[in-house]
């Protein structure tokens, strides 16, 4: 639906191995490398030198862990054919490199409650991307947003209790940013989540 309709133009936990022994690809004890410790995913350090090449292991460890960010550093390197040293090491390198930004769950959100998704458009004044990214980020339910080109400038992903309360956010929040000159609300009626488990 268009917020024209509304008013709008102003102009993880650890994993268990199969065996029992529990440890996820951030730490536990059964996995680790004596003495050492994965990095925590904070981003990309100031000044960090450019992110290395990627091989085909690496690729394969990152769509391992995009499935199932609980899997353990055994299974890791178990189905990509290295040794679990090995797997250790890649997956702190793509930590420290900021290829991996860190671990989280994918949320059914309807089963979360919350029964309405949109992608909202926004057109922004111009040069006012921070000072409005800084306001998005204080929405409730926002959970996505992209500085993009084209008919638009801004791409925000939403999650909210029912239609009602996105109506609410949409006339209320979102419209009262100074810097915010339109809106347009697509209503999500499906998702089809790509990050399926290989195994299945």
């Amino acid at each position: 639906m268009a917020d024209e309709q509304m008013a709008d133009d102003r102009s993880g936990a650890p994993a268990a191995d199969t065996d029992g022994e529990a440890g996820g690809a951030l730490g536990g004890t059964e996995n680790e490398v004596p003495g050492e410790a994965l990095s925590a995913p904070v981003g990309v350090p100031t000044g960090a030198p450019p992110a290395r090449p990627l091989d085909a292991i690496d690729r394969d460890i990152l769509r391992l862990l995009q499935t199932d960010g609980r899997a353990s550093v055994r299974s890791v390197a178990e189905r990509v054919h290295v040794s679990r040293a090995n797997a250790y090491a890649r997956i702190n390198r793509l930590i420290d490199d900021g290829v991996i930004r860190g671990f989280s769950a994918r949320v059914n959100h309807e089963r979360a409650g919350h029964g309405a998704s949109a992608y909202i458009t926004l057109k922004i004044v111009q040069n006012s991307w921070r000072t409005v990214r800084e306001q998005l980020k204080t929405l409730p339910g926002a959970t996505h947003i992209a500085l993009v080109s084209g008919d638009f400038d801004v791409l925000l992903l939403v999650h909210t209790p029912d239609n009602r309360t996105l109506r609410e956010l949409v006339l209320t929040r979102l419209q009262a940013i100074p810097e915010v000159l339109s809106t347009r609300t697509l209503l999500v009626f499906e998702e089809t989540d790509l990050n399926t488990d290989p195994r299945g």
